[in-house]
C-alpha cells in the first residue's frame, strides 16, 4: 500500500452509513389522485388518505429472501439468510432492488402480497449504483408506474413501502417527507451514491430496495440506505428514478452496466490534505491509489498528484472528476492537467471499460 492511500486512511473521517436492504436470520397501475385539501380552520388539518395510494401499490412490492453461505474459522460452510425488498417494473417480472440485498446469493426467494412464492433468477448487478434486477416467471404480475423524480420538490410528502425487519403480515408503510434532493453518501471505501433523495419517512432494515412512492402512487425512488447513529434520526435516503432508470435498462438488456474508467481513488485537496502532504496547490483531486494497467498508469499519472483539469473541467473536488468520467464514453480520450510536487504537468489518457 502506497503511503499516499495510508496517510489518506488516517485523515478520512468516515460518516456511519448503514445499507439497509438486509436484516439477518410495464402494467400502469391507475392509482386515484388525492382529493385536494379543503380550507383548513386553525387547529383542522385535513390531510389527504394515502389508504388507496398504498393498496395499489403494495401487489408490486415484494419480499426478497436470500440465502448465502460464510465460512467459519474450520473452513466449514455456514448457511444463512437475509431478507430485502423489491419492486415489480414489468409484467415480464422484472424485478429492481439493490445489489447489496442480492450480492453473494446462493438462492433467492420472492414472495408476492397475493401469497405466491417464486425462485428468481439474478439479471444484473450494478454495485457502483446499488441497484439490481431479477426475474420471476409467473402469471398476471402486477408492475408498479415509474414517475419523474426530477418533479419532486423539497417537503412533498411521500410514502415508502417494503419488508421492514423481514415482518409477517405483507409490506410496511411510513410517511414523511422529501428532505432534500441530490444527495451523495459515502456508503464504504469502494462505494459512493449519487444523486439521491433524502427523506424522514421511516426507513428500516429490510426496506431496501423497496419504492419510495409520491401521492400519484408513481414510484420515484428506490430506497437504499439511512444514517445509522444514536444521535441521528429520520435521515435515510432513495435512489432517484431519473437515475435509476438507465441503470435498469442496461441490466436488463446486458446483464452489467458498462462504464468508463480511468482507474484512480480520489480525495478532495482540503486544507488537512494540503499541509499532510505539503502540496503547492489548494484546490483540486489528489491521486491517493491507483491500480496498474490502468488509463491513469498508462498516462504517466502516480499516486499523490493533484489534478486540477480534468477535460477542461476546473476540477475542485474529487467528485468533479468522477462526474466528468462518468459523463464520457468508453474510448473517450480525456486531457488532465496535474500538479506533482511544484510542477504542473500536462497528459492524456483514453478511457476503457470500467471491469465488472
Amino acid at each position: 500500500m502506497s503511503r499516499f492511500r495510508i496517510a489518506f486512511a488516517v485523515i478520512l473521517i468516515v460518516l456511519s452509513i448503514t445499507a439497509v436492504g438486509c436484516t439477518s436470520g410495464g402494467i400502469n397501475i391507475t392509482i386515484p389522485t388525492p382529493t385536494s385539501s379543503t380550507t383548513a380552520s386553525p387547529g383542522d388539518y385535513n390531510l389527504p388518505s394515502i389508504t388507496d395510494v398504498v393498496d395499489n401499490m403494495n401487489p408490486a412490492v415484494v419480499s426478497i429472501v436470500v440465502g448465502t453461505v460464510s465460512y467459519n474459522w474450520f473452513m466449514q460452510p455456514v448457511p444463512s439468510e437475509s431478507a430485502g425488498s423489491g419492486i415489480i417494473i414489468d409484467p415480464d417480472g422484472y424485478i429492481v432492488t439493490n445489489n447489496h440485498v442480492v450480492e453473494d446469493s446462493t438462492s433467492i426467494t420472492v414472495s408476492l402480497t397475493d401469497g405466491r412464492s417464486f425462485d428468481a433468477t439474478l439479471i444484473g448487478t450494478d454495485p457502483d449504483t446499488d441497484l439490481a434486477i431479477i426475474k420471476i416467471d409467473g402469471n398476471d404480475l402486477p408492475a408498479a408506474s415509474l414517475g419523474d423524480s426530477n418533479a419532486l420538490r423539497v417537503g412533498d410528502w411521500v410514502i415508502a413501502i417494503g419488508n421492514a425487519l423481514a415482518l409477517e403480515g405483507g409490506p410496511t408503510v411510513t410517511v414523511g417527507v422529501v428532505s432534500a434532493m441530490g444527495r451523495t453518501i459515502e456508503v464504504d471505501s469502494e462505494t459512493t451514491l449519487y444523486d439521491l433523495i433524502q427523506t424522514d419517512a421511516a426507513i428500516n432494515p429490510g426496506n431496501s430496495g423497496g419504492p419510495l412512492i409520491n401521492l400519484n402512487g408513481e414510484v420515484i425512488g428506490i430506497n437504499t440506505a439511512k444514517i445509522s447513529s444514536i444521535e441521528v434520526s429520520g435521515v435515510g435516503f432513495a435512489i432517484s428514478t431519473n437515475s435509476a432508470v438507465p441503470i435498469i435498462d442496461e441490466l436488463i438488456e446486458k446483464g452489467y452496466v458498462s462504464r468508463p474508467y480511468l482507474g484512480v481513488s480520489l480525495v478532495t485537496v482540503t486544507p488537512t490534505i494540503v499541509n499532510t502532504y505539503d502540496l503547492r496547490v489548494d484546490t483540486g483531486a489528489l491521486i491517493y491509489y491507483m491500480n496498474p494497467g490502468t488509463p491513469a498508469a498508462s498516462a504517466g499519472l502516480r499516486p499523490g498528484d493533484v489534478i486540477t483539469i480534468f477535460d477542461g473541467i476546473n476540477v475542485e473536488s474529487a467528485e468533479d472528476v468522477i462526474t466528468a468520467i462518468r459523463s464520457r464514453g468508453v474510448g473517450d480520450t480525456v486531457q488532465i492537467e496535474y500538479y506533482r510536487g511544484n510542477n504542473l504537468y500536462f497528459t492524456s489518457a483514453t478511457l476503457s471499460e470500467k471491469p465488472h
